[in-house]
């Protein structure tokens, strides 16, 4: 049986743990055949990004043109953008409804802390977004306003579903949990927000985790899922992932997840 196909529009890790490489993996891992559109070369490992390399934005264009034009694309999903340049590039694209169901991961930031993309450019996608996946961090800097409690997730889901996406996911949990061992994210969908409850793996292997989770969310809407679905089920793929590689030892800084239950 022909696969379905999914589309991911982000950066390149060299460490494989995040971006391209993680989309792939996740793509792969769920049954779904993976197309991708590389904005930005970088040179990483678990604990750094050394260098960053953004893809001129005829390129990104290029490739999404020779992508979409053969290959059937069910649901696509966006990463690290880089520049604005190459945000307007793919935004182009979606204002022509050529990337159905697109999620839209905020990336910003980097596991260590090195600084990935322009608010400026992730606004370019928001109104032609289905979901859009922040963690903290990123509503943050999106709302421009603390995000630390569940209250303050709420607040920002709201906020960001009133720049175009349908649905809103905002991950990590609120510091005002009340039990540690849960990790509580905020679903805002249909004008309203749900809580989703998880266990929380303690590991320090969490590089990836966003760019898995909004990879998941769009393997399933590629696979017929309703977003609600792809959402909870995205929600304990990671969980998943996180568990079985919580105690491995690659690199000495943010681990990979263990994307194909390898552990298992």
């Amino acid at each position: 049986m022909t696969p379905a196909v999914a589309l991911t529009v982000a950066g390149s890790d060299s460490g494989a743990g995040a971006g391209i490489q993680a989309d792939l993996k996740v793509f792969a891992a769920l049954g779904v055949y993976g197309t991708s559109v590389i904005t930005a070369l970088t040179a990483q490992n678990t604990r750094e990004v050394r260098a960053v390399l953004p893809t001129p934005a005829e390129l990104v264009t290029a490739q999404l043109d020779t992508v979409l034009a053969d290959l059937p694309v069910l649901a696509a999903k966006t990463g690290m953008l880089g520049t604005e340049a190459v945000a307007t590039a793919v935004a182009a694209h979606a204002r022509a409804g050529l990337l159905p169901n697109l999620v839209v991961d905020p990336v910003l930031v980097s596991t260590s802390g090195h600084r990935l993309g322009a608010v400026a450019a992730v606004e370019r996608l928001l109104p032609y977004a289905l979901v859009v996946t922040p963690n903290r961090e990123e509503a943050e800097a999106l709302v421009g306003r603390p995000v630390r409690t569940t209250g303050e997730m709420v607040d920002a889901a709201e906020r960001i579903a009133a720049m175009g996406p349908r649905h809103v996911v905002v991950t990590g949990g609120g510091d005002d949990d009340a039990r540690e061992s849960e990790a509580v994210d905020v679903f805002w969908t249909g004008g309203a927000a749900r809580l989703l409850a998880g266990p929380r793996v303690d590991t320090r292997n969490t590089h990836g985790t966003g760019c898995s989770f909004s990879a998941a969310i769009t393997a399933r809407i590629a696979l017929g899922d309703e977003v609600p679905a792809a959402v909870v089920f995205a929600k304990e793929y990671v969980a998943r992932a996180l568990a079985g590689g919580r105690d491995w030892r690659l690199g000495t800084g943010h681990g990979p997840l263990d994307h194909f239950g390898w552990s298992r």
